[in-house]
């Protein structure tokens, strides 16, 4: 079975695939600058396009795990979550408080689709 890495940088891959699933590294926002809603608007903002390279989408998502610095901020990352689900095809969610490798980081997400 082969492997597919897309995006990788230094020390990681953006999304791997293999066995017909993609596998996406830790996502921070572009911006930590941004409030909580507005990176993690950021964030979905790059999962869209990392699944588009794999060649599959949001409503293909099985698992989703979203690290927050601070769950003072659940609403706020849960208002561009909302805006941004597929409705019919809600992924397995865990969120959790972590204290992220960044300070000026509020979230990270992390998650696993299918390929059609």
């Amino acid at each position: 079975m082969s492997i597919t890495r897309l995006d990788p940088e230094e020390r990681l891959t953006g999304a791997v695939i293999h066995n017909g699933l993609v596998y996406l590294a830790g996502q921070i926002a572009d911006d930590a600058s941004l409030d909580a809603q507005g990176q993690m608007a950021d964030i979905l903002r790059q999962v869209d396009a990392l699944l588009a390279k794999a060649g599959t989408d949001k409503s293909r998502l099985i698992s989703v795990q979203i690290f927050l610095s601070d769950m003072n901020d659940m609403a706020a990352m849960n208002h561009a979550w909302d805006d941004w689900l597929d409705k019919n095809n809600k992924p397995a969610r865990a969120t959790v408080q972590a204290k992220l490798a960044d300070p000026s980081w509020k979230v990270e997400l992390t998650g696993i689709a299918a390929l059609p």
